[in-house]
C-alpha cells in the first residue's frame, strides 16, 4: 500500500496489518528535511515510533519533482537525510529510500532503446542514480500510459494491452503494449545516467473513468484487469524476468480535486463500490 504521507490516523489503523508500506514525504517538506536534525525527527515520530508493527517498505523522498522547480535542489539532501536517520535507527536493511519520478523526464521515449533523460533532467537524476545504486534501492516510477494516450497521440488500444500484435519494432525487441515500452524507455534512460544496475518499482499507474471520450469505467477496468495480468507474468522485453511491482492508483475518486478528470481514478466510489470486475490475487 502506498500512502502520500505519514497520516497518524492511517498509520494507527495499518498497525499489525501485515501489509508492506510505501510512505511519502511530502514535496512541501523537502527544503526542511535537507537539515539533518528535521530528518531524524521526521524519521522518529513517522517511522520509528510505527515501525515495531508497522511494515514499512519504503519512503519514498518527494513526488513527480520537476527538476526546473526550486524544490529539486532538495530532493537528494533530504534523501541522504532521511537514509542516515533510518540507518541510525538500524532500519536501513528493512527501509529502502527513494523518490518517485514520472516520464515527462523523458527527453526521449520512442523507441524504447533510445529513451534517454531531458538535459534539466539529467542533471537532477544522475546524483539521485548514484544514491540509488550505492544504497541499493530502486528508483520508484509513475508510469501512465493513459497520459500518452491523451497528450502523446498513442493509440487506445496499445494502452490499454489490448493491441492484436506488436505495434514498435526495435531491434530485436517488440512492443505491444505501451506501458512496457514506458518502462524500457525510462530503463534506457537510466543506463546513460549512471543507474544501469537499477530496478524500477512502478509506485502509480492507472486510468480515469470519467471525464472525457477514453476516460471510461470499461477502459479503466479494462487496463486495471490488464495491467494486473501482466505485470504478474513478469518483466518487460528488455528486463524479461520477475513479476514487475506496481501500485495500482488510487483507492477511491477524489471529488475535491480540481480537475475532472483527475477526480476518476479511484478503485472504489466513495461509497466504498468496487467500480471493476478486477481480481487483486
Amino acid at each position: 500500500m502506498r500512502i502520500y504521507s505519514p497520516y497518524p490516523g492511517i498509520l494507527q489503523a495499518l498497525r499489525d496489518s501485515n501489509l508492506e508500506i510505501m510512505v511519502g514525504v511530502p514535496n512541501d517538506s523537502l527544503q526542511a528535511l535537507s537539515e539533518q536534525s528535521a530528518a531524524a525527527d521526521w524519521v522518529q515520530r513517522n517511522i520509528k515510533d510505527y515501525s515495531s508493527n508497522v511494515k514499512f517498505k519504503y519512503i519514498y523522498v518527494g513526488n513527480e519533482v520537476n527538476p526546473t522547480s526550486p524544490t529539486a535542489q532538495f530532493v537528494l539532501p533530504a534523501m541522504q537525510n532521511i537514509y542516515k536517520a533510518i540507518a541510525d535507527a538500524g532500519l536501513q536493511n528493512q527501509i529502502k529510500v527513494s523518490t518517485a519520478v514520472d516520464t515527462n523526464l523523458l527527453g526521449v521515449f520512442d523507441p524504447p532503446s533510445a529513451g534517454d533523460f531531458s538535459e534539466n533532467a539529467r542533471k537532477f537524476m544522475e546524483p539521485i542514480n548514484g544514491f540509488l545504486v550505492s544504497n541499493g534501492a530502486p528508483l520508484l516510477a509513475n508510469i501512465y500510459p493513459y497520459f500518452r494516450v491523451k497528450y502523446n497521440n498513442q493509440s487506445v488500444p496499445y494502452a490499454l494491452f489490448t493491441a492484436p500484435g506488436t505495434v514498435v519494432h526495435d531491434g530485436q525487441l517488440e512492443y505491444q503494449n505501451l506501458f512496457d515500452a514506458l518502462m524500457d524507455a525510462l530503463y534506457s534512460a537510466l543506463e546513460k545516467t549512471n543507474g544501469g544496475s537499477l530496478a524500477i518499482v512502478v509506485s502509480e499507474s492507472g486510468w480515469p473513468s470519467g471525464g472525457g471520450a477514453v476516460e471510461t469505467v470499461e477502459n479503466a477496468g479494462t487496463y486495471y484487469r490488464n495491467l494486473i495480468n501482466h505485470v504478474k507474468k513478469g518483466g518487460t522485453p528488455k528486463r524479461p524476468g520477475n513479476a514487475i511491482e506496481t501500485y495500482l492508483f488510487g483507492l477511491f475518486d477524489e471529488n475535491l480535486k480540481t480537475e475532472d478528470i483527475e477526480q476518476h481514478f479511484g478503485l472504489f466510489y466513495p461509497n466504498k463500490q468496487l467500480k471493476y470486475n478486477i481480481s487483486f490475487t
